[in-house]
């Protein structure tokens, strides 16, 4: 795929996922997701394809759809839990850091599937420091692809939607950008298969510059 690359890209306010765009956990994902996979004899790899960018729930009532509610929550519980405890693996995605600390005193926040505790282990892993705003799993009643959490951290930024720029990886994650009026960076090569508006390899290949409230991002 072809993508034109504006230089500079102007936003107000940049939206940043966690799992895939800041940490790469492919690592914890794959070893919790098959074992969860395994008890419910079901093909891993199918499960993989869908789980990435979802809350565990969302997840498991599309692979389940009979499960009573309560079920998947119980069960989302445990492998949130599960996922919290191990960080084996969880490493930064190339240039996160120094993107984020570019990011000082300019509009940014994390809008992730992960709850508190789990943004915080796996951020803490990498050694990264955790934006102020910050939109969890806590903070939405619906999963993405859903656009509500992008929604909310533009409104949290006081900027709106279409003077975002979101950062994802997945592609549950870019369809509710989209859906929330925002354009896309894509991160990396699972970004590439669902049509972001641009293309990065990695954080490496983004950086900004802020002035009078706009933020300049040039990709490379």
């Amino acid at each position: 795929m072809t993508v034109t690359r504006p230089t500079p890209l102007t936003a107000r306010a940049l939206l940043l996922d966690m799992d895939g765009t800041l940490v790469n956990s492919d690592a914890v994902v794959e070893r919790c997701w098959r074992r969860w996979s395994a008890r419910q004899g079901l093909d891993a790899e199918e499960v993989l394809r869908v789980a990435h960018g979802r809350q565990g729930h969302a997840t498991m009532a599309i692979l389940l759809p009979d499960r009573p509610l309560e079920e998947n929550l119980a069960d989302n519980a445990r492998l949130l839990a599960e996922e919290t405890a191990d960080t084996d693996g969880v490493v930064e995605i190339p240039g996160a850091g120094a993107f984020l600390a570019s990011l000082a005193g300019l509009h940014h926040a994390l809008v992730t599937s992960a709850d508190v505790a789990l943004a915080t282990a796996r951020m803490g892993a990498c050694g990264l420091a955790m934006p102020a705003v910050r939109i969890t799993a806590e903070s939405v009643g619906a999963s993405k692809p859903d656009p509500e959490g992008f929604l909310k951290g533009a409104a949290e930024l006081g900027v709106d939607p279409a003077d975002c720029v979101v950062f994802e990886d997945s592609g549950a994650g870019i369809t509710a950008a989209r859906a929330a009026g925002m354009r896309v960076v894509g991160v990396g090569p699972r970004a590439g298969e669902h049509e972001p508006t641009f293309l990065v390899r990695d954080l490496t290949e983004a950086r900004v510059e802020g002035a009078d409230g706009e933020i300049r991002l040039f990709l490379a």
